[in-house]
């Protein structure tokens, strides 16, 4: 099996990517031709640089593959219009449908996200069966993805388009080169103090994911959802285990959710005064302070996929992030440190 992948060079895909190649499959990377490739350094993948936003580039990319898993889209927490977000995580969807069908329906894998579906509690986590929840938080990039979910399911009944669903919980692994979920462990190393919202999500090594992209490829059912979760952990675990893993010992302080609430408002306040978006607004702190919780039973009884400790994951980013000079000697950080959610 030949198969592209889209958003090769992000955390996800440079996984994905040398996970495919073990599996003695051939990959071809589609790039923006501008990316940065740090990611890739060494991998024996053919590379086709190309806008997801240009239905021509998907289409040649895609002629001699026989499968594409579409993991590229935009995750900025940075707010923008919802247009933004729809152009890439929407309208590159519709074009690699468009060229899957026109290709004789070749096998899609579409990478989604959990949030989709609604959160749960510790007790009892979101699943597939949970209906979407988080719209009235205005997320450009949650909302986006979910209408591209929703197209792409729509093309399955219409038109039987060969087409499987993966949707992670929050990545954390080696190769993130941007970073994305990786700002989140440069943001526990900044300090000396440990500031750390009231919520908590669901964490899952990057390389569980790739795997059960995988099984999606090879025998994941058409038309099917399955969310790839990890450990759900409140923000304080995660830190904990961050630091376990660094050596350091921060003092931990938890911010109440008023004072969160509170500081969202007075930077909205601040950014139309300004005249320019922060990414700390009224939506993200609502989101930050969710208890952001999912399980991957479904996946897990279909698949066989078994769960690798999120401490793992955290050490292998840790050492990527040191190898790569993201990260200083005394452990603090080089890079940005901005929360994603």
């Amino acid at each position: 099996m030949k198969v592209l992948i889209t958003g090769a060079n992000g955390l996800l895909g440079a996984n994905l990517i040398r996970k495919l190649i073990k599996a003695n499959m051939e990959v071809k990377a589609f790039v923006r031709p501008s990316a940065d490739l740090r990611s890739l350094k060494d991998v024996p993948c053919q590379l086709f640089r190309g806008d997801i936003q240009v239905y021509e580039d998907l289409y040649q990319a895609l002629s001699d593959c026989d499968a594409v898993v579409h993991a590229a889209s935009t995750t900025s927490v940075l707010p923008r219009d919802f247009a933004y977000y729809k152009n890439i995580n929407f309208n590159s969807t519709k074009n690699i449908v468009q060229a899957v069908l026109r290709q004789n329906n070749k096998r899609l894998v579409h990478v989604s996200t959990a949030n989709v579906f609604g959160p749960g509690s510790k007790e009892n986590p979101g699943s597939e069966s949970s209906p979407f929840t988080l719209g009235h938080y205005k997320s450009g990039y949650i909302n986006s993805k979910y209408i591209a979910q929703e197209y792409v399911l729509k093309k399955v009944n219409e038109y039987n388009l060969n087409a499987v669903v993966v949707n992670p919980t929050f990545i954390i692994g080696a190769y993130d080169s941007k970073p994305s979920s990786g700002k989140m462990i440069l943001h526990g190393l900044k300090h000396g103090m440990q500031w750390y919202p009231s919520g908590g999500k669901n964490f899952v090594h990057v390389r569980d994911v790739a795997q059960g992209i995988i099984r999606a490829l090879e025998i994941g059912r058409n038309g099917q959802c399955y969310l790839l979760a990890g450990e759900n952990l409140t923000y304080r675990e995660f830190f904990s285990q961050l630091n376990q893993v660094s050596g350091r010992k921060p003092i931990q302080i938890r911010i109440p959710k008023g004072l969160i609430r509170f500081s969202a408002k007075i930077a909205d306040a601040w950014s139309s005064l300004i005249k320019q978006p922060l990414a700390f607004n009224k939506s993200n702190a609502q989101l930050l302070c969710l208890d952001n919780y999912y399980t991957g039973k479904k996946a897990a009884q279909e698949f066989g996929l078994q769960t690798t400790p999120v401490k793992s994951g955290i050490e292998e980013a840790l050492s990527w992030f040191r190898k790569e000079n993201y990260i200083s000697e005394d452990n603090y950080s080089t890079h940005g440190t901005s929360f994603d959610l």
